[in-house]
């Protein structure tokens, strides 16, 4: 019988698309996966240590497989066993400790293990770009890592340190790369990385990345993930309006106040931002945007709070990932004095994500009576389920339709909820 296999993926869309690479890799190789609850031949966590939200829960989901005291090889990857290298090594219930530049060799580490042969990895070696073309995955959208690691050295963040320094992958391989997913059935493309406009691969920028992409001559809908408000160009503007290029930016804010902002060290002020979306939504009014805000900072004052929830207010976020100032070592925000009370981080938390549930509904709720393409993700009892190039979440009924295709729907209604779907029907 076939060894089975069990992932958990925390953290952000990079994880995602390295498991997702992995998940290939094994099934292509005669592996089965599970899910992460059943008995399984090895356990893989893909953790994250961005915040000690990230490290409980990274911490949470491999302690839950030694309490099960499973007869399995368990493996810790990600960012906190990057971060934590050391000290999880020492813990005898794990049998190996991958750091992210190393988590590309997890098959051959494992599958040699099986074989009873040996496997060395490179500890010179970064292979971040080493992640082979997933064509089975967990996700109907193909991720597609363009770049990693970052510059930046925001005041908060410990990326820089768990990531690596900014490296951009070859155009070349990307497009490779693409047309491999295409082929394997794929018909949207999501662009990650921890910086992506940042991209820089012999003087090739980030929109003539995104000038290469939309240039194939296939049908497919390329969506952009996450990005930093520094690298926009005429031509990235230009290029966003192109009909195969989503309507959506998740477009990391994390602070109304300029004084926070600059604290922070981050590369732009409020008016900036504002004038970044304020031009793309002049060609495109419904055009979505989502973002990050982290309250609590170190000096945050209740006038720099009422100024990130002004700018909430007035640009429209259709989504908030909320986040609470996580101290984290070996960051100069740490070192801070004037560190937030818990109890104010948690109440202006909640102030934000009563305002972003009523900012999300009236986003969703203005495109009733308006059209939308559909990528299904699930079908099931005559209800169709997925993602229009919004990037809001739509249903609708229907007698028969694909997953894994586009459908073109009109807009008819909203549940209610917190996070509700449009409702729709076939056009």
């Amino acid at each position: 019988m076939s060894k089975k296999i069990a992932f958990k993926t925390l953290g952000c869309r990079l994880n995602q698309y390295e498991t997702d690479s992995l998940v290939s890799q094994f099934i292509e190789n005669g592996y089965q996966i599970v899910e992460f609850d059943e008995k399984a031949d090895a356990y893989i966590v893909n953790t994250c240590t961005v915040t000690n939200q990230g490290d409980k829960r990274s911490r949470y989901a491999f302690n839950n497989v030694i309490k099960r005291n499973i007869d399995a090889k368990l493996i810790v990857t990600g960012c906190m066993a990057t971060q934590y290298k050391d000290k999880l090594e020492d813990e005898k219930a794990i049998n190996f400790v991958v750091d992210n530049n190393h988590k590309a060799n997890i098959f051959d580490l494992l599958d040699s293990y099986f074989k009873g042969e040996s496997f060395a990895l490179n500890e010179d070696e970064r292979s971040v770009f080493s992640f082979l073309p997933a064509k089975d995955t967990f996700h109907t959208r193909s991720m597609i890592k363009v770049q990693d690691g970052c510059d930046n050295f925001c005041t908060y963040c410990i990326v820089p340190k768990v990531r690596g320094r900014a490296i951009s992958r070859p155009i070349n391989d990307i497009i490779l790369n693409i047309n491999q997913v295409l082929d394997f059935g794929f018909k949207e493309i999501v662009l990650t990385g921890v910086n992506i406009t940042r991209y820089d691969y012999n003087g090739l920028s980030f929109h003539d990345l995104i000038e290469k992409i939309v240039e194939i001559p296939r049908d497919f809908r390329l969506r952009i993930s996450s990005v930093e408000p520094e690298g926009f160009t005429p031509k990235l503007f230009e290029l966003l309006q192109h009909t195969k290029v989503a309507p959506h930016l998740h477009l990391c804010l994390q602070s109304g106040s300029d004084k926070i902002l600059l604290q922070m060290r981050r590369f732009y002020t409020l008016a900036q931002f504002k004038g970044i979306v304020q031009k793309i939504r002049e060609k495109r009014p419904d055009f979505n945007f989502t973002t990050d805000i982290i309250v609590g900072f170190p000096s945050e004052s209740d006038k720099d709070f009422e100024e990130t929830l002004q700018a909430i207010e007035e640009i429209g976020f259709s989504h908030i990932h909320t986040f609470k100032y996580s101290k984290r070592n070996h960051t100069r925000a740490a070192r801070m004095p004037e560190q937030t009370d818990e109890k104010l981080k948690t109440s202006r938390s909640e102030q934000v994500r009563v305002l972003g549930e009523l900012k999300k509904r009236n986003y969703r709720a203005s495109f009733i009576g308006k059209t939308q393409s559909v990528l299904v993700e699930k079908f099931q009892k005559k209800v169709a389920s997925g993602y229009g190039e919004n990037y809001i979440p739509i249903k609708f009924t229907a007698n028969e339709v694909a997953e894994n295709e586009f459908y073109n729907v009109r807009i008819i209604g909203i549940e209610s909820g917190e996070d509700p779907n449009l409702l729709a029907e076939l056009i």
